[in-house]
This record gives structure tokens, C-alpha cells and sequence, in this order.
């Protein structure tokens, strides 16, 4: 007959029973135990030792992998890092007092989007819990939450799209859907890197949730929260409040209200976008350093970042709004010396809004309210750094920054300068602040005193020089003797144990203060536990108000980085018009020029939905196109979030949406190959785009045959020009060469190139845009500067010419193209254009301003071969 599982292991059974889904850090003695198939993925992800102990339920042995109780955060830190689920059953009684098996149960469930503690959290980043909920109108209502600092605001999504742009805009580290939910959208989230989590259906109940969220917040209705009539949002916001608190165990009371966040309210920015943009990740995952975000955030604090991070991928669209946030940063570019000052003081700023959350929670350590404090007392400090009149946002913030004395005065008469990391450490409460405490600390040092004197009186009576005074758990304090000295042990030793080395021993003295001392000692810690609880427990009645200093640090926190960076590079303020314009001046990438060894050439660029709607660039492979036209979308994204942009100047009409389609990706894993990917975000582009949008498209119909793609192509254009008087603001980069006649069928369309200098042996690529066509992409040169074998590109270089034989006319055929090319050799005859002879004639010497001004309208038409009549 085979021995049925141990008290301990009915009760992991048990407990594992409730959980499935999760790894169960089960507490035995001074470990967490993993068994099974937990101990294989503990010992797999982790790379420790996988054992094996008694038997499981089927009579095999049951494979075991375990981790110290103190090092345990780390461990579960790497697990949920990973995508896994974590359940903490902890022993919750003594075992000194135990009777049989110690009791046992779960005390928290960890899971990616639910992380509050400083040690697995690992960055300044909002670590977002995102929920999903289907709404009665065939819509999503989505919640994001931040447990780590109680942030927490809805939204809405029309289709999977939607929402994937939007998991992809705040990055999420845990989704919870509904249980019921067809798996396409969970597949769809799974494949931009999110944890997808599914939860009971009743949990997105939403008359459930309006009550649950209403209880939380202390209100009778959520209409003053903004989402009245959103129930999918409701939902969503419930199921995630319900989802935090069971895994937390905790009421969480610091998350106290929530905002409505529809995206009409901001640019849209796609999942797409946000990609080929490179805002927030690298393209290719290369790292940070190469997003539009890595350039901007030089931030002070925590909360900064985070501040800057939501401003970027949600720019705003109220003209009045933007100018205020560049009020604020054009006042920090002004007044450098207050810049800096504030930007010294924020530096030293610990990250208030997480640790308010952990002082709700009640998992606050005595090192993180000794930060707060720090921090804290500098509040008065950098207020004064704004004397007079200041924008009105610099105002709101300095106005929403409380001094928080009482949270000073408390946390300074409390806790020691140099504290522990954790309140189990003890010692982290300070002298005089407690009098019970003092006597019993008082009493324990006294006690310790008197071991060490009574060692020394035994070692002088009875002569043994190495007698030692100890302390363990199981004996208490004993007097230990090595064997060499048995016999000058006196008589009235008590004996309590024999060792390998020698004998221990008590007497009637030293057994009376034991147990003064240990008394003591045991009191001690628990009353400076009881005293640090009760200390948590009233700053949670401020979290409140420093959850609204925090966001107030980072606001000012992102003025100043935003100015600092407009003065570093020279970035300039942008206008704000509520028109259709984008007019830039010297316009530079904001990232690439970071990275350059050479500087970068700015360019100009002049759109507009109702005059140069569309601009067609061609011109050679590797001339900057695809930069200049990034370029391009970032100054807008930037202007429209509120920052100065990298240009000599740049006037923005409000951008409602961009939209991007460049590069070549693959979706293997649904099945669509790279031209099926391209058609799909083209359809999106072409059915959502508005006149206030700016477009920008890159080699369209090049996944496909040169006929089809140019067809495509050139319909694309014809589409996004329209009837209207009115379209989207466009980039076009094309090697499609035949699209040029557009700009003579198409009044809104203008043809643009990458100027060259052709040497005849070698081309240099000038970074610049100038007006005009180019039949030229210099494709095989290319080929040979990533070095592809010179046989090949020589015998392409053959291919060409003989295809460029049987393409030219018998009779003479008009100049299509305006392309520049610098000609260092004379070999080549460059036909020159009427009205270079015509400007080498004139002499403004001689020119009145309307003579001048006639002069250039005339060169004009002559240089687009229109009539001139002199």
C-alpha cells in the first residue's frame, strides 16, 4: 500500500488546486518550494538545480527545486519578467506555536501587470495592467491601470486594430480578456510581446464593475470621471480593479479615481506607425537608443519619464492646449539658470508617486519613506526657484506641489537616518520616538551587556580561557567548554548537550537572564513592528495629495527636459495653426543627426491639403528619402506634444493622424506575405485618412510586378488627390518613375528629387531636396557600396545599358526630368534649361524690386516649361 501525500504536501495540493495556471512558491522553512511541473519551469527559467523528493500522487518521484525565502523577489522578479504567474503561499502562524503542520495560505499572487515592489519592478517605466471588454455596440472598452503608482484611465478601441495600436502606444505587461473571448484577439496581442491573462466573465460585468469602481473611489456615479455611456470602458475598469485586488490581496487604496482617454481627444497613432516612426522601440529591436523617445527623455525623476513617455505617443490636438504646454517649455529654454537649478534639485528626487503606492499597499520599506522625506523637504526649495509671472501650467504644477509637513515631521522623528531596505530587519525606528520602546531596547542592550561581563567573570573563575557565552534558537544562551578543558568545569554546571568538540552548560544565573533577554528581544521586535505598521498606516491617509505632487514633479520635470533638449541641439518653437500648412525650414531628424559622424543636411518642406497636397520624391536608393520623410512626421508629433522642434523653423497645421507605410515585413505566422501586409495597412491608410492628415508612404507596389505595383501605385495617388479641394498631406517616395506626369494631371501633386553629384565614375549623394523629377536610382551603385561581387554589378551595368538602347526613340523626345546632377567630367553634355540662359542675362544691379519680382515669375514658368510672355 502506497503512503498518501504528507500534511504539508494536502496542503499544496490544495492550495495548486486553486491556481493551475500559476507557479506556486510554496513556504517550507526558510525556502520557497517549487514541485512538479513548477519545479521543472522553476529550474528551466531560472538555471538552478532540479532535485527530486518523495513521491507525488501518481507514486513517482516528485521532482523539487527551491529558492531561499530572503532572496525569493529576485527569482519571481525573472519569472513574471518572463510572462508567468506567481502565487506566494506563505506559513501564517509561528511554528514555534504551531500544533501539527503549520498553517499555510496564499498572501499574494504575482503576476506581470500587478508588480508593486521596488525590487521586481526594475525601471522607472508605468508597468500598465490592460483590460479588455466587448461592448454592446460592437466596440472594446479598454482600462489601463498602474498598480506601482495607482494611475488608471479607459478608452475605447472599434477593432482588434484599435486595440493592438493601443497595447502598442502604452505597451501593457499583462492583458486580461475575458474568459469567453474568441482567441483571434488574444493571438493578435500575443504576437506584439504582451502577456494575455484570461479572467471569469462576471468580472466584466458592467453594472459590477460601475459599482465596484464607485465603492472604490467613494462616489455615487462615474459621470464626473468622464466615461458616462461607455460601459465596454466600465467594464473593462472593473474587471481590471477586481483583477489588481485579488492578485494583490488588498484594497489598494490608492488608486482613487480614473480618466477618460478617447483617442478623438489626441493624434492617433498607429501600432504601424508607432513602429516605422520608432517613437517608443527601435524598429528591429536594437534598443532604445535609436527611438525619438531615447532623444527626448533626459529627465530628472521617475515620474518625468513616465510623463514624457505618455506626452509622445498621445500628442494633443487643441491648438490651445499644445501652445500652452510650449508656453512652459519656452519659458524653461528662456531662463536656463532656473532650468538648471530645477533640474539639479529633481535630480536627487526619489520616485514619490511608487512609493505612495507601496505606503497603500502597506509594503512600504523604511528606506523608501526615508527617501520620501528627502524629498520632500526639497519642495520648498524649488518653488522658490520661480519667483514672478510664469506660464499657466508651470503655475498648476508649482500650485499642486504640496510641502506635506506633516509627512516630513512624522517620517523624521520616526525613522533613522540610516534605515534598513526592510522593516523585518529591524532597528529602522528612532530613538525617542517611542518610550515603550526605548525601555525594552534599553533593557536588551543591558541584557547583551551583561552576557559579555558574565563571560569574562566565568572565564576568571574558572580558569578556562576559551569558555564561550552563546545563543541558538533550539538552547538559548549556554556556556560552551571544549574537551581539552572538561575537567575544570566546576560542579554546579548544568549539562545541556555534548558536541563533537565539547560539552554546553547552564546555570540558574544565566538561564534567569535568558529569559529576561530573549523576552526583551521578542517584544522589541514586535513592538517596533507594530509601531512601523501603525506609521504606514497613517501616511496612507496622504497618498492622495502626494500621488498629485508626484504627477505635478513630473510635469515640471518634462518642461525642463523638453527645454533642455531644445537648447542642446537648437530646436526651435514650433506655430500652431488650424489650418492644413506643414512649412519647415532646415528640418533635421531629431535621432539620426545624433548618430551621424558628419552633420546633417536640413531640408525644406512645404505642404499643404489645399495647395501642395502631394509630393512625389524620387531620386537614388540611399539618398535620404525615407529620412526626410521620418523627418518630417516627427517635427509634427513633436509640435503637437509640445516640444520644440529640430528646425530653423516649422509652422504645423494641426495633424489629426499620421500615417506611415515603409519597409517590407512579413506576417508569416497568420499566413500573409509582405505584399499582403503592404495592401492591408494601404487599405487602412486609404480608408481612414483625413484632410488633416499627414501620409507618408514608401515605395508602394514594389511587392509585386513593375506593371501591378505601378498601377497601384499611381492610383494610390490619383485617390488620395481626389475630387476634393482638400487631402491628407502626403509623402510619396517612389521609384517608380513614371508617376512624374502626375504633377501636370494632378494640380495638387509636386515632384521632388535627392540631388547627386555624378562623377561618371562615382556618384555623391547630397543629402538634399530639391524640385523637379529623376529617372535616376542608382541601384547598382548601391549594390556595390554593400559589396556585391563587381562581376555582377558590372554585367548589371551592361543589362542597363542595352535596356536603355532598346527604350530610346528613334525621332527626339522633350526633357521629363529636372533631376540635378553636379557633372564633375565634361564628357557629358547636360542640355540646359532656358531659364539658366536667361538668368545669366539679367543684372539685379540694375532691377527695381518690381522689375526683380517680374524677373523671377518669369523664370519660373520658363524653368516648368510653361508659356512665357515677355
Amino acid at each position: 500500500m502506497t503512503d498518501g501525500p504528507t500534511p504539508a504536501m494536502r496542503q499544496y495540493y490544495s492550495v495548486k488546486t486553486r491556481y493551475p495556471d500559476a507557479i506556486l512558491f510554496f513556504r517550507m522553512g526558510d525556502f520557497y518550494e517549487t514541485f512538479g511541473e513548477d519545479a521543472g519551469v522553476v529550474a528551466r527559467e531560472l538555471d538552478i538545480t532540479l532535485t527530486a523528493r518523495g513521491k507525488d500522487k501518481n507514486g513517482d518521484r516528485m521532482p523539487l527545486a527551491g529558492v531561499p525565502h530572503h532572496a525569493a523577489d529576485g527569482y519571481i522578479a525573472r519569472l513574471v519578467g518572463k510572462g508567468y504567474k506567481v502565487v506566494i503561499c506563505d506559513q501564517i502562524e509561528d511554528p514555534k506555536t504551531a500544533k501539527g503542520v503549520v498553517k499555510r495560505d496564499v498572501t499574494r499572487v504575482i503576476t506581470p501587470g500587478t508588480l508593486i515592489d521596488s525590487s521586481m519592478l526594475g525601471s522607472a517605466g508605468a508597468r500598465y495592467l490592460m483590460a479588455v471588454a466587448p461592448d454592446r455596440k460592437e466596440t472594446y472598452g479598454l482600462a489601463f491601470l498602474d498598480v506601482s503608482t495607482g494611475e488608471f484611465f479607459v478608452s475605447a478601441g472599434r477593432d482588434y486594430a484599435d486595440i493592438v495600436s493601443e497595447a502598442v502606444r502604452y505597451r501593457p505587461s499583462e492583458v486580461i480578456v475575458p474568459e469567453s473571448l474568441p482567441d483571434a484577439l488574444p493571438d493578435r496581442l500575443e504576437t506584439v510581446g504582451v502577456t494575455v491573462s484570461r479572467y471569469r466573465d462576471d468580472a466584466f460585468d458592467t453594472d459590477a464593475a460601475c459599482e465596484r469602481l464607485c465603492r472604490q473611489f467613494g462616489t455615487a456615479t462615474l459621470d464626473g470621471y468622464g466615461c458616462a455611456g461607455l460601459s465596454g470602458a466600465i467594464a473593462a475598469a472593473g474587471a481590471a480593479l477586481r483583477y489588481a485586488q485579488e492578485t494583490q490581496q488588498s484594497p489598494l487604496s490608492h488608486i482613487t479615481g480614473l480618466s477618460t482617454r478617447i483617442p478623438t481627444g489626441n493624434m492617433v497613432l498607429d501600432a504601424i506607425t508607432l513602429r516605422n516612426l520608432e517613437l517608443t522601440a527601435g524598429i528591429r529591436g536594437e534598443g532604445d537608443g535609436s527611438t525619438l523617445l531615447a532623444a527626448l527623455d533626459v529627465t530628472e525623476t521617475s515620474m518625468g519619464s513616465r510623463t514624457m513617455r505618455s506626452f509622445l505617443v498621445a500628442p494633443l490636438v487643441r491648438k490651445a492646449a499644445i501652445e500652452a504646454r510650449l508656453d512652459a517649455v519656452g519659458w524653461f529654454v528662456g531662463h536656463s539658470i532656473e532650468r538648471q537649478a530645477l533640474r539639479a534639485a529633481l535630480g536627487e528626487f526619489a520616485d514619490i508617486e511608487r512609493i505612495a503606492g507601496r505606503i497603500a499597499y502597506g509594503n512600504a520599506g523604511p528606506r523608501d519613506l526615508f527617501t520620501l522625506r528627502e524629498s520632500l523637504e526639497a519642495i520648498p526649495d524649488v518653488k522658490t526657484l520661480f519667483a514672478g509671472d510664469v506660464p499657466a501650467l508651470v503655475r498648476e504644477a508649482l500650485d499642486a506641489m504640496d510641502d506635506h509637513a506633516r509627512v516630513v515631521d512624522l517620517v523624521g522623528r520616526a525613522i533613522v537616518d540610516d534605515p534598513p531596505a526592510l522593516a523585518k530587519s529591524g532597528g529602522m525606528i528612532r530613538e525617542g520616538f517611542n518610550a515603550n520602546l526605548d525601555e525594552l531596547r534599553h533593557l536588551a542592550t543591558t541584557g547583551k551587556d551583561w552576557i559579555v561581563e558574565f563571560q569574562q567573570q566565568e572565564r576568571e573563575r574558572t580558569g578556562i580561557k576559551s569558555l564561550k557565552v552563546a545563543y541558538n534558537r533550539v538552547f538559548g544562551y549556554f556556556i560552551e567548554v571544549t574537551r581539552p578543558n572538561l575537567h575544570l568545569v566546576p560542579p554546579e554546571y548544568e549539562r545541556r548537550q555534548t558536541t563533537a568538540n565539547g560539552e554546553r552548560y547552564t546555570i540558574p544565573d544565566l538561564r534567569e537572564k535568558e529569559a529576561m533577554i530573549a523576552t526583551a528581544e521578542e517584544r522589541l521586535s514586535a513592538l517596533e513592528a507594530e509601531i512601523y505598521a501603525e506609521l504606514v498606516r497613517t501616511l496612507a491617509e496622504e497618498v492622495p495629495p502626494l500621488q498629485a505632487t508626484a504627477r505635478a514633479v513630473g510635469l515640471l520635470d518634462v518642461y525642463a527636459a523638453l527645454a533642455e533638449v531644445a537648447a542642446r541641439y537648437g530646436y526651435s518653437r514650433p506655430v500652431i495653426e488650424e489650418n492644413g500648412r506643414v512649412v519647415i525650414r532646415d528640418g533635421r531628424h531629431p535621432v539620426v543627426e545624433r548618430h551621424l559622424p558628419v552633420p546633417f543636411v536640413p531640408n525644406d518642406t512645404d505642404l499643404d491639403s489645399s495647395g501642395d497636397q502631394i509630393m512625389i520624391i524620387t531620386g537614388a536608393n540611399m539618398a535620404g528619402k525615407s529620412t526626410y520623410m521620418r523627418a518630417v512626421a516627427l517635427c509634427c508629433i513633436m509640435a503637437q506634444m509640445g516640444s520644440f522642434v529640430p528646425a530653423r523653423h516649422a509652422t504645423v497645421g494641426i495633424v489629426d493622424r499620421v500615417f506611415t507605410r515603409v519597409g517590407a515585413f512579413d506576417d508569416l505566422a497568420s499566413g500573409q506575405s509582405t505584399f499582403m501586409v503592404e495592401m492591408l495597412e494601404l487599405a487602412n491608410i486609404l480608408n481612414n485618412a483625413t484632410a488633416q492628415s499627414l501620409v507618408i508612404l514608401d515605395e508602394i507596389g514594389r511587392g509585386t510586378s513593375t506593371l501591378d505595383g505601378c498601377a497601384i501605385a499611381r492610383s494610390v495617388v490619383e485617390f488620395l488627390h481626389g475630387k476634393a479641394s482638400a487631402g491628407p498631406r502626403t509623402l510619396f517616395a517612389t521609384h517608380f518613375h513614371d508617376l512624374i506626369d502626375l504633377e501636370g494631371s494632378q494640380k495638387r501633386v509636386k515632384n521632388f528629387h535627392f540631388a547627386v553629384r555624378d562623377t561618371g565614375e562615382d556618384v555623391v549623394f547630397l543629402r538634399k531636396i530639391i524640385p523637379g523629377a529623376t529617372d535616376r536610382s542608382y541601384g547598382v551603385h548601391v549594390a556595390h557600396l554593400a559589396g556585391v561581387p563587381k562581376k555582377v554589378t558590372d554585367r548589371a551595368i551592361e543589362l542597363l545599358k542595352e535596356a536603355s538602347t532598346r527604350e530610346t526613340p528613334a525621332g527626339p523626345r522633350a526633357p521629363r526630368y529636372t533631376q540635378m546632377l553636379l557633372v564633375d567630367s565634361g564628357e557629358r553634355a547636360v542640355a540646359e534649361n532656358p531659364a539658366v540662359g536667361e538668368l545669366r542675362s539679367l543684372n539685379p544691379d540694375e532691377m527695381t524690386p518690381i522689375e526683380a519680382l517680374n524677373a523671377l515669375c518669369r523664370l519660373r514658368k520658363m524653368a516648368n516649361g510653361e508659356r512665357c510672355d515677355r
